[in-house]
């Protein structure tokens, strides 16, 4: 923490290890988050001896090695994590990681995939209701901060080519109309609110020279719960961090009373 002001940073790693044994290190220690979330870790927790001094360490396993999973890096304790959702179903691929700190929650969210011909989109759906849910809940406490990869271009804005992907998996309508009712319902898009005609794009597929080319989609975020839009102080996104086909999201938070 910087005086009354705390660090986020969220980065879907395309596999801890696969990262680490690049500049995972390097760009960890140079970023200096309070908090550090990762999605997709791939991994159980005993595969890996990760040191990072100074920080207390969290994962979320999936049950299938190799697969899915998220960690939480941070300096602070926190008061209590909870990992999943607290349903059975869903709670199987080690996806929904929280941290309650004094101030506020912290929910590490990697999303599911709907995948090709949407045939993983009820699982989607029911995640992310099961998801808004919680937060809903979580919210009439304290603030709720949801970071991760939610698998989700949410407008237009948020893809280079919207028009040949509508309908595609994480552009549909369904899933783009679940990510409307979270803001609907007391909740903001920390980028957007801060960047509202901003072209920006977290993930690019690895095929077609996408990075090279910047045709990507923005499917990481920070969101807020409106009663701690504000401590929202700088919303980014670092698409100069490579390491995976994800860049790293940076949130940071003003916490003074």
């Amino acid at each position: 923490m910087r005086g009354d002001t705390l660090k986020l940073i969220s980065w879907n790693v395309n596999g801890l290890r696969a990262v680490v044994k690049k500049d995972f290190i390097e760009t960890f220690n140079t970023l200096n988050a309070d908090i550090f979330s990762v999605q997709e870790t791939k991994l159980h927790q005993d595969q890996i001896d990760l040191e990072l001094p100074g920080y207390h360490q969290y994962f979320f396993d999936a049950i299938r090695k190799g697969y899915s999973g998220t960690a939480v890096f941070t300096k602070e304790e926190p008061i209590n994590v909870t990992c999943g959702l607290g349903i059975e179903d869903l709670d199987t691929e080690g996806r929904t990681l929280t941290l309650e700190f004094p101030k506020f929650y912290l929910i590490n969210s990697y999303s599911p995939n709907s995948q090709q011909e949407l045939k993983r989109l009820d699982f989607k759906l029911s995640y992310n209701d099961a998801l808004h849910d919680y937060m809903k809940k979580l919210s009439e406490k304290k603030p709720v901060i949801l970071c991760g990869d939610l698998n989700v271009a949410h407008k237009e804005i948020d893809l280079k080519n919207d028009k040949t992907n509508h309908h595609n998996p994480g552009f549909s309508d369904e899933e783009r109309q679940k990510f409307t009712e979270l803001l609907d319902d007391g909740f903001v898009d920390s980028f957007r609110y801060l960047h509202p005609e901003e072209v920006k794009y977290s993930w690019w597929s690895y095929r077609f020279n996408a990075r090279k080319n910047n045709s990507g989609w923005r499917i990481d975020y920070f969101v807020v719960s409106e009663n701690g839009k504000n401590m929202i102080d700088k919303a980014e996104i670092l698409n100069d961090i490579y390491g995976s086909d994800h860049c790293p999201i940076e949130l940071d938070l003003n916490l003074e009373e």
